[in-house]
């Protein structure tokens, strides 16, 4: 059946096209359109099934009503829940989430940035890759409302909400010292992303603070692409070279769960033999025993506030609204606690 048009609706109630338009575009108060024919208009619309065509109407506002978001990958259990919670507001305050994955990927998140730029969107929200810094430069030369989240550029001052990765870290060697553990391992990514820099940072300076030894065998690193493999070996460096750990600090969810089954398979409980803390959680986590301590990110925050700003930015053109969201942190038996 062929959709209804404004036109077919003006041929029907012998009105101009240009009144129709108007009313169901949200104009007819504006321009003092009689209240009763507002009425017969949306009623025969929504009796015949019509629907506007939302970019066109954003179009002829002078905006798409539409957001882009790129981030590093939708799977991510992480970037899922961001991504969920920035749909959700963004929806409140009328805008469409345009959103794909950059897997990571540099070029391809060049290339996502033009092609959201060429769907005419009002905005972007972009997790980015950080090796992309002549294309952030761009955005902010061409004036282009952009919000970064969980990563950003220390060299140019741009829109960003990230999170006190350090600190976060911080709190979870605290937590396993208060619980009796001094001789705690790190298990991390080998990763040039700032973010992650941060967390082994917050390691380091956590067991500064206590004065705790951090031997060589103590910070492991294996692969984002190959780490369910190489965890083995990093969780047999950490507990057989001496001194063994007592307690281990995951840098990410993910690695927790690699980590948890390794060390399951040598036949090591947690937490009597070695304590574990996450940074970050997983669904997962509800399903194993023990509960898993965890370093909680502030998802629906910065899903918020990134909207926020962005909103703000595109009504104002401000730029350099710059937040560093706290952590929390959640404490379970799988660090003894």
């Amino acid at each position: 059946m062929r959709k209804i048009s404004i036109q077919d609706i003006a041929e029907e109630l012998k009105l101009s096209k240009a009144t129709v338009s108007l009313v169901l575009n949200g104009r007819g108060d504006e321009k003092r359109i009689r209240k009763e024919t507002q009425e017969k208009i949306k009623n025969y619309a929504k009796l015949h099934n019509y629907h506007p065509n939302q970019f066109a109407r954003g179009l002829s506002r002078g905006k798409s009503e539409m957001v882009g978001l790129i981030i590093p990958n939708i799977s991510d259990n992480f970037y899922a829940r961001i991504a969920s919670r920035i749909e959700q507001k963004a929806r409140l305050s009328g805008y469409t989430v345009v959103y794909s994955s950059s897997g990571e990927n540099p070029d391809r998140e060049k290339e996502l940035i033009q092609t959201m730029l060429d769907r005419q969107i009002d905005g972007l929200i972009i997790a980015s890759t950080q090796k992309n810094q002549e294309e952030i430069k761009r955005l902010k030369k061409m004036n282009f409302p952009f919000v970064l989240i969980d990563r950003h550029y220390p060299e140019i001052e741009t829109n960003f909400v990230i999170v006190d990765n350090a600190g976060g870290v911080v709190s979870a060697v605290d937590q396993l010292v208060k619980q009796g553990r001094t001789r705690i391992g790190y298990v991390s990514l080998q990763s040039d992303l700032e973010a992650i820099h941060q967390r082994t940072e917050g390691y380091l300076q956590a067991m500064k603070k206590h004065g705790l030894p951090v031997e060589s065998s103590f910070i492991q690193e294996v692969s984002p692409e190959s780490y369910e493999v190489e965890m083995s070996q990093a969780i047999a460096h950490l507990v057989e070279a001496e001194p063994k750990v007592d307690g281990i600090v995951f840098a990410t969810h993910y690695l927790t769960a690699a980590g948890l089954r390794s060390l399951k398979k040598r036949g090591l409980s947690v937490p009597a033999d070695v304590a574990v803390v996450s940074y970050d959680q997983m669904n997962a986590f509800d399903l194993i025993e023990p509960p898993m301590t965890c370093v909680i990110q502030p998802v629906d925050e910065i899903g918020d506030r990134a909207v926020n700003i962005l909103l703000d930015t595109m009504r104002e053109n401000e730029t350099n609204k710059q937040l560093v969201l706290k952590t929390d942190f959640v404490v379970r038996k799988s660090c003894g606690g």
